[in-house]
């Protein structure tokens, strides 16, 4: 038994982030069932799932995305006056006010105005009755820390526009938050805190520290018990300061999963970090700012952009660990690259610190409360969603 070991990491990654992974699980399956209002969700017993319908697949689906013919984290990102976002924070009362920039005082907009275009392809057109069709009667779970958390609610607001207002709920059950889309697609969007993947200290959801983390590296059982019982999983760990307890964790990880997971009946995408963008000196040299009032992206330059944000050691442990699963197959998502240029796309002053909005006088000291690690909404993480929906629709029409 390795023992737990005592994490501290640095301020500079103290919440870096975002690995993920998607487990699509077969026909069989234990469904979340939630309860009507003042009821807790809970597991139900097996029962029938509805019948497949058939997707409508459009030109634009069949002619544009395939991972054999282009590599969709590799482009740039193109301004578009025509290009609105697919929700709002008004149409969406899912968000979390950590989130909710525009609302919470941010004075611009652009950064909702740029679209990722991939070199030598386009992304199919985002749709959400599409979407659900596709996860139609399963359960999709999002798990890891608060920046997954920020996903799984892009992915909520990006779908529950189509679902009648009588189909759909929203229960806050910690360490979960689910959204059911009912009716005919009888989908569950999850979202699970474990910010470590591992067990460990930090595992409540609103009561942790973010100073230390005492961690299990081989201590997962506990998560995976709620996890195998879902269809598709996205996975997030939090960047350990330590590179080497980081890799104990993956290498934990990657054993459920060859123990958990049928090859036959089940994908797996992983997607990397999360990007950060705490000194304004990578992408502007001599100035000693942070990510506070940029409103562009970084400009290319000709070269692809890295920030010191991201480590490239820990990639090379992923690429490792990933590389020695033997049962199952795993494609690598890396949304690091692309999402590394949107220094324009944090939450900065306008978001939330211990759970409240930022004071006046904290908000005029953006050098010391600027939050750049998460990403306002509706933002950044909604492409990452939008590649994701291109593989499930890709995979659906193989």
């Amino acid at each position: 038994m390795i023992q737990p070991t005592l994490l501290q990491p640095a301020d500079r990654r103290l919440a870096a982030a975002a690995i993920s992974s998607i487990l699509i699980l077969g026909s069989a399956r234990l469904l979340l069932d939630i309860f009507k209002t003042n009821h807790q969700p809970h597991l139900s017993t097996i029962h029938n799932k509805p019948s497949p319908q058939p997707i409508f697949l459009s030109p634009a689906d069949r002619r544009s995305f395939s991972p054999a013919k282009c590599n969709p984290f590799e482009g740039q990102w193109v301004w578009n006056d025509d290009h609105n976002p697919l929700y709002t924070e008004d149409s969406c009362p899912y968000l979390v006010k950590q989130t909710t920039c525009q609302r919470n005082g941010r004075p611009d907009g652009a950064y909702q105005r740029w679209r990722w275009k991939p070199a030598g392809c386009e992304l199919p057109p985002f749709e959400a009755a599409k979407m659900l069709d596709v996860v139609r009667g399963k359960r999709v779970m999002f798990v890891g820390d608060s920046v997954m958390r920020s996903q799984f609610e892009s992915m909520v607001c990006m779908v529950q526009a189509a679902v009648p207002r009588g189909a759909r709920s929203f229960d806050r059950v910690p360490p979960r938050k689910v959204f059911r889309a009912g009716g005919e697609w009888d989908v569950t969007l999850e979202y699970y805190w474990a910010p470590f993947i591992v067990e460990s200290i930090s595992d409540h959801a609103t009561n942790h520290t973010v100073h230390k983390r005492l961690v299990s590296l081989d201590a997962i059982d506990k998560h995976g018990a709620t996890w195998k019982e879902a269809d598709v999983l996205v996975f997030n760990i939090r960047e350990y300061d330590v590179a080497t307890a980081y890799k104990v964790a993956m290498e934990t990880w990657a054993n459920w999963l060859e123990a958990n997971i049928n090859p036959r009946r089940q994908s797996v995408f992983f997607m990397s970090m999360s990007p950060t963008h705490l000194w304004s000196w990578e992408w502007r040299p001599g100035s000693d700012g942070n990510c506070f009032n940029e409103t562009y992206p970084v400009e290319p330059a000709g070269r692809p952009y890295w920030g010191t944000g991201s480590n490239l050691q820990i990639m090379n442990i992923i690429g490792d660990v990933i590389g020695r699963l033997r049962r199952v197959k795993v494609t690598f998502m890396n949304i690091t690259q692309l999402s590394e240029y949107r220094k324009d796309g944090h939450t900065t002053v306008y978001g939330e610190r211990k759970g409240k909005l930022l004071t006046g006088e904290q908000r005029s000291d953006p050098k010391n409360f600027a939050d750049c690690i998460h990403w306002c909404l509706p933002g950044v993480p909604d492409t990452w969603n939008h590649i994701l929906y291109a593989y499930l629709l890709h995979s659906y029409r193989s």
